[in-house]
């Protein structure tokens, strides 16, 4: 939105602005103390056609990005669209695109591999469709890395020839880090988006990661966050489709994969439903997110405009209203791509806090995420536990890295530590919960009220009130360690205790009472106790941290 500002209030303005700005040498942080900006892009991919259903033609497709572009212009909202290689050389949305104004649209690349590329590109197609969503065809990951550089080469040479210049974004559900890197080395891209995570959905299967809003990648693993600048793609990846971050972690637990709660305007209990997307963005503008928050909207053009019309109808007026109120600023893909590298050297600390459920609801929920690891706490039934924490190590491989995958399924995960679906069933949910010993009796603690702070930058605190005036848990979580202390004015024989299903496929090798040392997909990975201690509960759960003085620190940073 423009403002119009006199002389003297716009050098305020500057001079606020630099007067906040930290030291260059510890800049790794947003430029601005103050500013959390709240990051919208528009991101619609198209496809050239849908094999999967013979009533979604190629005009269908087409007549949907028109609608798509025309709801856009309607609440003067811009956005990306990429392109897949066969929609990208078809005339029609060729000069479709090339008349929006590029002052508030971008045209970027959708990396999915149908068989115009794999053909132009010297190749033989295997596809049982001219477009195959099966990952040893339709991503690069199918690809040898030397078939991959050749790939990109064709779509570059092609979109430049169309364009006039490279794209600067290049998103698709997953892509591998050695394709990745070559996009940026060779042809200068700023920004690319992948899959929010997910459990077999299509046969994708990413979960672990750096939940939501966007992280540095590995060399040797797009999927995994790089703790160290050299080590790391200069890429920033944004997390798609705006997972619902209380429901989406465990739906259709128990079943073969997930259901899908997202922001994506076909689904009901969704982005397709006003009620669930006023309240998204509710959390959106006002959780405390630390660094800032982001959320793409949009929606690829195989769901045609028949499903996504009344999702964009809700979505779009609401998202101009809070950018001319100054809560949300919405960018292009590239834009934010292009201010993530100005104001971050590595992968910054940020969270996603929401503290208030649906109306018919009673959850609440807690994300933080750093370059060294994630966790998320649930509240539910008056008990707050931690339902994941997940570690992140540049150095673990993708399986991609060298070699073509040969299966239809694609999979990418981080390094467990605790895992509240993979370890659960539809019965009984794993976590690591609060507990204390009361009458010799272990009960689980409960509290109903929670708050939020940042009482140092980089660091998200959580404050919560117990029942029966037992105390006060802080909860701090910053970039290398988890910090829980209670503050009580009676004595509490309190502890952790992680719980598991007993036919969970745990990743734990040695406890010991200063450190928990793990090995997953071939890792080997610790995590130690600055403060407390560990040691295996006689009560069948896994492990048990107990306190000392009060308090437990746990590092997640070295290895």
């Amino acid at each position: 939105m423009k403002l119009i500002l006199n002389s003297f209030y716009f050098l305020f303005i500057v001079t606020l602005l630099f007067s906040c700005a930290a030291p260059k040498e510890k800049q790794t942080q947003s430029t601005a103390e103050t500013e959390k900006p709240k990051i919208v892009n528009i991101i619609n991919f198209i496809r050239l056609l849908e094999p999967r259903s013979e009533e979604i033609t190629e005009d269908v497709l087409f007549q949907t990005v028109v609608q798509q572009v025309e709801m856009m212009k309607k609440y003067h909202l811009g956005g990306t669209f990429l392109l897949q290689y066969d929609a990208l050389m078809d005339s029609r949305y060729q000069e479709l695109l090339k008349s929006l104004p590029d002052s508030s649209f971008e045209i970027g690349g959708w990396f999915e591999i149908p068989q115009p590329l794999v053909e132009n590109a010297g190749m033989k197609w295997r596809g049982r469709y001219p477009w195959d969503w099966h990952a040893d065809v339709g991503f690069a990951t199918g690809y040898t890395p030397e078939e991959r550089e050749k790939l990109v080469d064709v779509y570059m040479k092609d979109f430049k020839t169309i364009f006039g210049y490279y794209p600067k974004s290049m998103g698709c559900w997953f892509i591998d880090a050695h394709s990745l890197e070559y996009m940026y080395e060779k042809y200068g891209i700023v920004a690319s988006c992948n899959c929010k995570d997910q459990v077999g959905t299509d046969g994708y299967t990413m979960w672990g990661g750096y939940w939501n809003q966007a992280y540095y990648p590995s060399r040797k693993n797009a999927y995994m966050p790089a703790q160290n600048s050299e080590n790391q793609i200069h890429v920033p990846i944004f997390r798609m489709l705006g997972s619902d971050p209380i429901y989406q972690y465990d739906d259709g637990l128990g079943n073969e994969r997930q259901g899908v709660v997202s922001l994506e305007p076909v689904y009901e209990k969704g982005g397709g439903d006003s009620t669930w997307v006023n309240w998204y963005f509710r959390y959106f503008v006002e959780g405390e997110s630390l660094e800032y928050a982001y959320v793409q909207v949009g929606q690829e053009n195989s769901f045609t405009w028949e499903r996504m019309e009344k999702g964009f109808e809700i979505q779009l007026p609401l998202i101009a209203q809070l950018r001319d109120e100054n809560k949300v600023k919405v960018e292009t893909l590239a834009e934010s791509g292009e201010w993530f590298k100005k104001n971050y050297q590595t992968t910054p600390a940020t969270s996603v806090s929401v503290l208030e459920d649906l109306p018919w609801k009673n959850k609440k929920t807690l994300w933080f995420n750093s370059r060294f690891y994630r966790s998320n706490l649930l509240w539910q039934n008056s008990e707050l536990f931690f339902r994941d924490i997940q570690l992140f190590d540049e150095n673990m491989e993708s399986l991609y890295l060298n070699k073509n995958g040969t299966s239809n399924q694609c999979l990418y995960f981080a390094l467990p530590f605790v895992d509240g679906y993979f370890w659960s069933n539809a019965e009984q949910r794993a976590g690591l919960r609060f507990k204390a010993l009361i009458d010799r009796e272990e009960i689980l603690l409960k509290g109903d009220q929670i708050s939020t702070s940042e009482p140092e930058k980089g660091t998200l605190q959580v404050d919560w009130n117990l029942n029966d005036q037992l105390g006060t848990f802080s909860i701090k979580m910053n970039e290398n360690n988890l910090e829980i202390q209670l503050d009580s004015k009676k004595e509490v024989n309190w502890f952790l205790d992680l719980n598991a299903v007993k036919n969970a496929d745990l990743p734990f090798v040695e406890i010991t009472p200063q450190k928990i040392t793990a090995e997953f997909k071939g890792m080997r990975y610790a995590v130690a106790a600055l403060k407390g201690e560990i040691s295996i509960p006689q009560n069948g759960n896994v492990f048990r941290m107990t306190p000392k003085e009060n308090t437990v620190v746990l590092n997640f940073s070295e290895r």
